[in-house]
């Protein structure tokens, strides 16, 4: 009875997805590779490349990576990576959302101020008194600074009120 091995292009297409997987893992910042809980292995190895500068022992050691993955639970490291893809996206919706609010809020701070409390449920006087300060601002580094803030304040209240 003959085993059916994969044909070789589809183990050429296994290792060129492996390949990419240590290239992602290697890019990733420590506490992201933390979140991931990787094989001890794995870590070493891609800390072990980060430190590199030569390109021949580069090279080596991305092979030796593709090498550690081929035993690794690589479905868990792409759920992972997936995981830590849908943390970016959120981050950049709320990025986004606070632009949106910090522009509408300095085109019209009155309406903008209510509507936002609305949105969110709740009063904000911290808001309503930054908004007042820039209004009153007698500098373009005061209306910089104080617009700034607006979108630091608006998006840290986006961040906590619950979905």
């Amino acid at each position: 009875m003959a085993v059916d091995k994969p044909s070789k292009s589809a183990r050429k297409r296994e290792l060129a997805d492996l390949v990419e997987l240590g290239d992602t893992l290697m890019a990733l910042s420590d506490e992201e590779r933390l979140d991931l809980a990787l094989e001890d292995h794995v870590e070493k190895a891609i800390v072990a490349a980060r430190d590199m500068k030569s390109q021949i022992a580069l090279r080596r050691q991305k092979r030796f990576i593709t090498k550690c993955l081929r035993d690794s639970n690589v479905e868990a490291i792409r759920a992972g990576l997936h995981r830590l893809g849908a943390a970016e996206r959120q981050r950049k919706f709320w990025f986004a959302a606070a632009e949106r609010w910090r522009n509408r809020l300095l085109d019209d701070p009155v309406a903008g101020a209510d509507a936002f409390e609305a949105e969110v449920g709740a009063d904000q006087p911290e808001l309503r008194q930054l908004l007042s300060d820039l209004e009153h601002a007698t500098s373009d580094r005061a209306e910089k600074t104080l617009s700034r803030e607006v979108f630091r304040r608006v998006h840290d209240i986006l961040v906590r009120i619950p979905q």
